[in-house]
């Protein structure tokens, strides 16, 4: 809870509906610092590299990581900032007596390692989200995947380190068709399956602003999403 605190979690709900109004609205006018901070979050959200979509067959969100979205020059507040926004929008999500979360990372075409960011991902899991994680599977595994796991692994407590699956993409095709929900049916096209994730997700260059502010990714419809697949989930655990 302190890191949250320390991190501004609180707040980035509000950052967020800052970044999709108006910058003539009063609290933007009057908060031009915190404008800033909203429209540097929305930038980290716009490329749609970091979405919930579907439920595993056990209830459990599914965090989608698309890594060739990512910029290679980020912004680490911003992007920390996205990720604390993302993560508690999922948990709030969640159906009722599921408690964690599942993140599959579409690893092809990573941008080049940044040091600083990576260190500051793995605290938020570790602080922030120590036990919401259930696992995180990265496919394709490369020589940048491979070096990334390499600096971080030494750094994890072993509970988190053991939450970490390396998969090459046929595997990882086994593996979704296991967890998801909708079975082979849920994997998305990135990952050589039916489902188009980039209808709702698309790339930053085919998004239309939300608002009226800098706003582009589709933030409220995921939210709206997840909530209706969270309680179709529940209501098939009823019959």
């Amino acid at each position: 809870m302190e890191w949250r605190e320390e991190a501004g979690a609180p707040e980035m709900e509000e950052l967020v509906n800052l970044a999709n109004g108006p910058e003539t609205a009063p609290e933007a006018v009057e908060q031009p610092d915190k404008l800033a901070k909203a429209k540097a979050l929305a930038t980290s959200l716009n490329n749609g590299s970091l979405y919930w979509h579907g439920f595993t067959k056990e209830g459990k969100p599914v965090l989608w990581i698309r890594c060739g979205r990512k910029p290679w020059y980020p912004n680490v507040e911003a992007e920390i900032n996205a990720l604390i926004l993302i993560a508690d929008a999922g948990i709030k999500c969640m159906p009722e007596g599921v408690t964690d979360f599942v993140i599959v990372s579409d690893s092809y075409s990573p941008p080049p390692p940044v040091p600083s960011f990576m260190i500051n991902v793995l605290k938020a899991l570790v602080r922030g989200y120590p036990d919401r994680l259930s696992v995180l599977m990265s496919a394709p595994v490369g020589s940048i995947i491979q070096f990334v796991m390499n600096l971080l692994l030494p750094l994890m407590p072993g509970r988190l380190a053991g939450k970490f699956l390396l998969k090459d993409e046929h595997d990882a095709q086994e593996v979704l068709k296991e967890w998801l929900v909708n079975g082979e049916d849920g994997i998305p096209t990135f990952f050589g399956g039916k489902a188009d994730h980039d209808k709702f997700y698309p790339e930053e260059g085919y998004s239309k602003n939300k608002g009226q502010g800098t706003l582009k990714f589709d933030y409220f419809g995921m939210i709206e999403r997840l909530q209706a697949a969270s309680k179709e989930w529940e209501e098939a655990q009823k019959k």
